[in-house]
């Protein structure tokens, strides 16, 4: 998340490709693509290969395989928490960028660009907003001011050195909730109503006007029946409506965790989504992909061979979607290794992990080697290069 505007990006792209000595698709390869990175992969495609980081186990000495792989491997960057609101600012009016900067300055040394997670959510809000809204010490009026001072201090600050920012993420409900029919859901719709994603939008857009501003959500991954409870479709709707308003929107970023105990979509459903997305003259990104699976058994052989061929076929599914639209302009992983992931810990009953494509002692699995092949093996003429996309300014 780092660049400007996309022509800039493109330029980038360019200097990374040259950084990585990836050789041009017009001449013969000097390494055999098993040996290259996936950053190397993907910058035949201009696209950006990136992962969440763990500000804590990058910068942890006795462990530096992880710092190897996010240097080498990704090409962007997204922090896993240290940009979220609790983090930056856990007392009023009192920020610690020190993380976040750390993870940009990480970034900008080994040419990767940086997107920026995430503005505005509903979780992981620091403790003096959400108790001095619940006790009454912090009005409504006095809760939507400072909802834009913050979008506003920590977009300025990282002014010009994010690519692409989640502004508004998971504002929409689930089907399995109640009422069924999707709705506006969380902390900021409850106490300022829906219009709160338009005013993020353009506040953030007035702080950084080259920063790609995105809407970030989990179960995007194809539309169901249109009904009331498709989740896609109402997503869909509300992002329609804010390009007709002239809300600065730029991109749609589908998070793609996946579970391999659940029905596997196919290319075609997800190329389709992503089409009606960028139809509406949005980017699109895949933002947060992992696939996990059950794991009570899979010290058997048997139980866990079939889960991590499902977890490869997934992950594939989702990057050769993104391939098959120029505006699909990067895919990010969430997380590196499966000793650093978030899934084991917030999936437990019954547990669940393999989520990522390292395991826990580093060691690529499937999913990453039919990543890779899927990067080398595309190409024209279904696989076109990225399409630049400048920011929207609004009206």
């Amino acid at each position: 998340m780092k660049l400007r505007r996309f022509t800039v990006v493109a330029v980038a792209a360019a200097a990374v490709a040259a950084t990585l000595n990836v050789v041009p698709a017009s001449a013969g390869p000097t390494t055999k693509p098993a040996d290259q990175s996936l950053r190397a992969a993907a910058a035949r495609h201009n696209l950006y290969i990136g992962t969440a980081v763990d500000s804590t186990a990058l910068n942890d000495a006795a462990d530096p395989k992880y710092r190897e792989l996010v240097k080498s491997q990704f090409s962007s960057v997204t922090a896993e928490n240290v940009m979220k609101w609790e983090s930056l600012e856990p007392t009023r009016g009192t920020y610690n960028w020190a993380p976040a900067d750390e993870l940009i300055a990480f970034a900008k040394a080994n040419h990767q660009l940086v997107r920026g997670h995430v503005l505005v959510w509903h979780n992981q809000l620091p403790a003096w907003l959400t108790e001095g809204v619940a006790d009454g010490s912090i009005s409504k009026t006095e809760l939507r001011e400072i909802l834009k001072n913050h979008i506003t201090n920590v977009v300025k600050h990282f002014k010009g050195k994010i690519w692409q920012w989640d502004v508004v993420n998971e504002a929409a409900s689930d089907p399995w909730d109640s009422p069924s029919t999707i709705h506006y859901k969380g902390f900021w719709a409850q106490n300022l109503g829906e219009g709160y994603i338009a005013d993020a939008f353009r506040w953030a857009r007035a702080a950084d006007p080259k920063a790609l501003l995105f809407y970030n959500d989990y179960n995007l991954e194809a539309f169901g029946d249109g009904g009331p409870s498709d989740k896609v479709q109402f997503i869909y709707n509300f992002v329609k409506k804010l390009k007709a308003d002239g809300v600065p929107i730029d991109g749609i970023g589908a998070q793609g965790h996946l579970g391999t105990q659940y029905g596997n979509y196919d290319v075609f459903q997800v190329s389709d989504m992503l089409k009606r997305f960028t139809d509406l003259g949005l980017a699109a990104a895949f933002t947060e992909v992992d696939v996990r699976s059950y794991t009570a058994t899979v010290a058997d052989s048997n139980e866990l061979n079939p889960r991590l061929q499902a977890s490869a076929y997934n992950h594939s599914v989702l990057l050769q979607a993104c391939l098959l639209n120029p505006k699909c302009l990067s895919f990010t992983l969430w997380g590196v290794s499966d000793n650093h992931s978030w899934v084991p810990t917030w999936f437990t009953d019954p547990p669940e992990g393999l989520a990522t494509v390292y395991d826990e002692t580093y060691q690529p699995k499937k999913a990453y080697f039919q990543l890779k092949a899927d990067l080398f093996l595309a190409g024209p003429p279904y696989v076109q290069p990225r399409v630049p996309v400048k920011p929207n300014k609004g009206r």
